[in-house]
C-alpha cells in the first residue's frame, strides 16, 4: 500500500510536467493507454499553466516533456520512436529526442573508469581530457590517449544510471499492470510495450555489448569503399567504460562544411544509402541510430558509424522476405507480392488474397504516378506494415525497425543531394542481391553450407525425441498431430544427401 502511495505521488509528478508541455493527450496514441488515465491526469493537474510556443505535433511536444523527466523516459521514448507499432503517429515526433543532457563531474567519470579498468587513470592513458565533448542520458564520452599515443574516444556511463532505470520501470511496470486490469482486449498489452524498452535500454547499459556489436559491423564492413567503423580497443572496455578509436569528421548533415571541403555530396549520398542495404539485406545487421550525430564524413570522404547501442537484425528468411516484397512492388506485380505475405505466414490464411492484392495496389500506384525521384523505399514500406495491420498482420518490430532507419537514411541522402534517385538506388541494390540471394543457385549453395550441421546434429535431434517420449508417454497421433516434419525425418534426410551428392558430383 505504502509502495502504491509513492508509485501515485510520483505520477502526479510525471502527469504535471506532461501538461506543462501539452503532452497529456498525446499519451493517448501510445498503444495499450487507455482514455482514462490522461484525462484524469488532466483533472487533477487543470491548474497548471501550459508552456508558451510549444511545438504543434504531439510528438515533439512529448518529446520536450521526456527530455526533462530524465534519462530513463529520453530512452524510452526513443525506444518508442523506432517502434510505430507501439507508438502510432507519435514516433516521428519522437525522433527529434535529442541526448542533451548536461554533462556529469569529470572525477566521477574518472572513477568509474579506474574502477572498472582496475588501475589509475595514467596506466592505460598518457592523457585525458576531463571535460566531455559529449553527454547524453546514458553517458558521456571524453577525448584520450592510449600509452602508445593512440588517440581514442572514451564513453563512460553515468553513476548510478542502472539504479535509477531499475527504479523508473518499477513504477513503468505497476503502471502497466494497472492498465492491463483495467483494460481487456487490446491488441498490444502495456507490460509487452514496457518489456521492449526494458530490452533497449539494458542492452545500452552494458558498454561491452555495443562493443561487440561494433566488432560485428566492423567486421562485416571491411570491404565497403567509403565506411568503416572505429576500432575497438578491448583493454580499455569494461561493462561502464568503451574505448574506441578517435574519429575527426564533418557530420553527414553539415552540407555547407562538407561542401567548403569540396566532398562529392552525391557519392555521399550513395554510399549512405547503398550500406545501410548491404548491412540490412546482405549480412542482416545494421545501425539502426542513423541521426547525423552518429555519422562523420573523413577528410578523403569516407563515412564513419558512431553509436551502435540500438542495432537491427534480420533473420535470411526475413532478408529474402523483404528483398522479394520491395522487388515485387517495383515490377508492379502485386498478387505475387500479397502471396509473399501469406506463404510468409504474416498474414492468416483465413483473409482474402484477392482484396489483399487489390490494397497493395492501392499502395503501389499512387506512388508510381510520382516522379521517379520522389519515389521513397522507406515511406513504401510505412504504407504497407499501415496496409497489412487491416489484414490482422502479426507485429514484426524487426521488420519495423528496418523501415524506419530506411526512412532515416534516404533523408539524410536526400538532405545531401536533393536530386539523390533513391528509388533507383534502392531497386538496382535489391536486383543485385535478389540475382545472387533468390536464385537456384543461391538455394543449391545454401542447402550445402547447411547440410554437414544438420547431418551434425542429427543424433542430438533423435536422442531429444527419443527422452521426451521416454519421459511422457504419448498416445498414438496422426501425421497432423504429430507433425510432417517429425514422422518423414529420415526420408527427409535420406533424399536431402542424395540430392546434395548429385549436385556434388554433376
Amino acid at each position: 500500500m505504502i509502495k502504491s502511495l509513492g508509485f501515485i505521488f510520483r505520477l502526479f509528478g510525471l502527469a504535471h510536467c506532461l501538461k506543462r508541455h501539452g503532452a497529456l493527450g498525446a499519451i493517448r496514441d501510445i498503444a495499450g493507454v487507455p482514455n482514462w488515465l490522461p484525462t484524469f491526469a488532466a483533472s487533477v493537474t487543470f491548474y497548471i499553466p501550459r508552456k508558451q510556443n510549444l511545438p504543434k505535433d504531439n510528438g515533439a511536444r512529448l518529446a520536450l516533456a521526456l527530455v526533462h523527466m530524465g534519462p530513463s523516459y529520453i530512452k524510452a521514448g526513443q525506444t518508442l520512436s523506432t517502434r510505430p507499432d507501439l507508438a502510432g503517429p507519435l514516433a516521428k515526433g519522437l525522433e527529434t529526442l535529442q541526448d542533451c543532457l548536461p554533462p556529469f563531474k569529470s572525477d566521477d567519470a574518472v572513477g568509474v573508469i579506474e574502477k572498472d579498468l582496475e588501475g589509475s587513470l595514467d596506466l592505460h592513458f598518457s592523457s585525458f581530457d576531463k571535460e566531455a565533448i559529449a553527454a547524453a542520458s546514458i553517458a558521456q564520452v571524453h577525448r584520450a590517449t592510449l600509452k602508445d599515443g593512440t588517440p581514442v574516444a572514451v564513453k563512460v556511463l553515468r553513476p548510478g544510471i542502472r539504479q535509477k532505470f531499475a527504479k523508473d520501470l518499477e513504477l513503468f511496470y505497476w503502471l502497466a499492470r494497472l492498465v492491463d486490469k483495467t483494460v481487456k482486449g487490446q491488441r498490444l498489452k502495456a507490460q509487452q510495450v514496457i518489456e521492449t524498452i526494458e530490452k533497449s535500454i539494458h542492452h545500452e547499459l552494458d558498454l561491452r555489448l555495443e562493443a561487440a556489436a561494433a566488432e560485428e559491423l566492423r567486421a562485416t564492413m571491411l570491404h565497403q569503399k567509403n565506411y568503416r567503423i572505429p576500432k575497438v580497443y578491448w583493454n580499455q572496455t569494461s561493462e561502464r567504460v568503451l574505448t574506441t578509436e578517435w574519429i575527426d569528421g564533418i557530420k553527414v548533415n553539415d552540407v555547407e562544411a562538407l561542401k567548403a571541403k569540396g566532398h562529392d555530396m552525391e557519392k555521399i549520398a550513395k554510399t549512405l544509402v547503398q550500406t545501410f542495404l548491404t548491412q540490412a539485406m546482405t549480412y542482416g545487421f545494421f545501425h539502426s541510430d542513423l541521426h547525423p550525430g552518429n555519422l562523420l564524413v573523413e577528410e578523403d570522404g569516407t563515412i564513419v558509424a558512431l553509436d551502435f547501442g540500438i542495432m537491427g537484425r534480420l533473420s535470411k528468411f526475413e532478408r529474402r522476405y523483404m528483398a522479394k516484397i520491395l522487388y515485387g512492388f517495383y515490377k508492379r506485380d502485386y498478387l505475387w507480392v500479397a502471396e509473399l505475405h501469406f506463404d510468409a505466414g504474416y498474414v492468416p490464411e483465413t483473409e482474402d488474397l484477392a482484396e489483399f492484392a487489390q490494397a497493395l495496389r492501392a499502395i503501389g500506384e499512387p506512388i508510381f504516378d510520382k516522379a521517379i525521384e520522389d519515389i521513397s523505399s522507406g515511406e513504401l514500406l510505412t504504407q504497407l506494415f499501415a496496409t497489412t495491420a487491416r489484414f490482422s498482420m502479426e507485429t514484426q518490430p524487426q521488420l519495423l525497425q528496418l523501415q524506419r532507419t530506411m526512412v532515416m537514411a534516404e533523408g539524410l541522402a536526400l538532405q545531401l543531394f536533393p536530386r539523390s534517385n533513391m528509388f533507383l538506388l534502392s531497386s538496382d541494390a535489391l536486383e543485385t542481391w535478389v540475382r545472387e540471394n533468390l536464385s537456384p543457385e543461391a538455394y543449391v549453395a545454401d542447402f550445402l553450407k547447411e547440410l554437414p550441421r544438420a547431418v551434425e546434429r542429427l543424433p542430438y535431434i533423435i536422442e531429444k525425441l527419443f527422452a521426451e517420449k521416454t519421459a511422457q508417454p504419448q498416445p498414438i497421433k496422426t501425421v497432423e498431430q504429430e507433425g510432417v516434419f517429425k514422422q518423414l525425418l529420415p526420408g527427409v534426410l535420406l533424399s536431402s544427401i542424395v540430392v546434395a551428392l548429385f549436385v556434388l558430383l554433376g
